[in-house]
């Protein structure tokens, strides 16, 4: 049985123990470009077996939040490259997470302020996170977006290819594209979000088609041992719905067995939130779509992620219903997150009021066990 501090070899790539910091936007990385309070931030949490970095936009275009970091700039590559040099010197690994939010955007955040794109024309009953000039930030409704063109589909293919080789150039140990939590990708998979009548649209086949484009164009880019995905088959983030999500999924895990991808990251339940949320007419069946990945000669590992503690994320490897576990706001609070769940220690409690935006208190100054 695997222990949750044992190695494991995730395509091409050796992690010391079984732990993930999940990717946690935090808003503190003006004009798109990391700097040295980010370098301290990931140096601090090195110890996880991996660190996957908060999602990082691929394009200008591919922004919806401000102060979210990019992978599109000379300046965003020079300041990634010192933030994986500092967790490399520390003995750790990271990849970046490569994102494009689709319809969850505002204009103001927009290239010459146009709309954000869409499969679709349909907007999002959400919000996203404006800093204004003065530094003061809010949470304020998406705009309406517009459908992307046919052409258009293929240039994002591109820049998600390009930024593949831009986090490579970066010193990233590989990526994990973002597939999940109602963004562009997941925007195409859903019936809720996907109105298109191409070859992009209508049947489940379709509607997937833009997101295996994507992963077959990063795997050909940097190889497949360092491409992964993430995937939220039920949540409801960002408006976002299918009206079979037991079919698409265990038809996209059939799919993506044939990539050797490092590892795909399954977000269960409600990101964030109910564990036990499902759309459509039944409780989704986690096990159903593993084993749907793993019959159809599947190889990478298996992440799981939402709401784990240590004594969850035990039995989950004892069972062998998972390879890693990612652990998303429990690492906000606790840097040396590996150290407490190895001795069993108190966590630290997160600040709410310091999640987004802000400089060091409550993103550098959490303690860390002494000794």
């Amino acid at each position: 049985m695997a222990n949750l501090f044992d190695p494991i070899t995730i395509g091409d790539v050796t992690l010391e123990n079984r732990i993930v910091m999940a990717p946690l936007t935090r808003n503190r990385a003006p004009d798109a470009t990391p700097g040295a309070l980010n370098v301290e931030y990931y140096r601090q949490r090195a110890s996880a077996g991996l660190i996957i970095s908060e999602a990082t936009a691929i394009t200008a275009q591919a922004q919806g939040y401000s102060h979210v970091p990019g992978l599109y700039t000379d300046e965003a590559i020079a300041g990634w490259k010192q933030v994986t040099a500092a967790v490399h010197e520390a003995g750790g690994k990271i990849f970046c997470q490569l994102w494009h939010v689709g319809r969850i955007s505002h204009k103001s955040l927009q290239p010459f302020g146009d709309p954000p794109v869409a499969p679709s024309a349909l907007q999002a009953k959400a919000k996203t996170f404006v800093i204004y000039p003065d530094g003061t930030g809010d949470f304020v409704e998406t705009s309406v977006p517009r459908a992307l063109k046919p052409f258009e589909i293929s240039g994002i293919i591109e820049d998600f290819r390009q930024a593949a080789r831009n986090a490579m150039t970066a010193g990233f140990d590989g990526v994990e594209i973002h597939a999940a939590n109602g963004y562009l990708i997941d925007q195409f998979l859903r019936s809720g979000t996907n109105q298109r009548t191409d070859l992009y649209g209508g049947p489940v086949e379709n509607r997937a088609r833009f997101m295996f484009d994507v992963v077959g164009a990063i795997s050909r880019e940097i190889g497949a041992g360092r491409t992964a995905i993430r995937l939220s088959p039920v949540t409801p983030a960002n408006d976002i719905e299918d009206e079979n999500p037991q079919l698409l999924f265990n038809y996209v895990a059939s799919q993506l067995s044939a990539y050797d991808l490092a590892y795909v990251h399954i977000i269960e339940g409600a990101t964030g939130g109910d564990r036990a949320f499902y759309q459509g007419e039944r409780p989704f069946n986690y096990d159903e779509m593993r084993e749907t990945y793993y019959r159809t000669e599947g190889t990478g590992a298996w992440m799981v992620n939402n709401g784990y503690d240590r004594t969850m994320a035990i039995d989950a490897l004892e069972k062998e219903r998972a390879d890693l576990i990612c652990f998303g706001r429990a690492y906000i609070a606790n840097p040396d997150l590996v150290r407490r769940l190895r001795i069993n220690a108190p966590l630290n409690t997160m600040d709410q009021k310091t999640l987004y935006g802000g400089g060091a208190e409550g993103y550098v100054d959490y303690p860390m066990l002494g000794g």
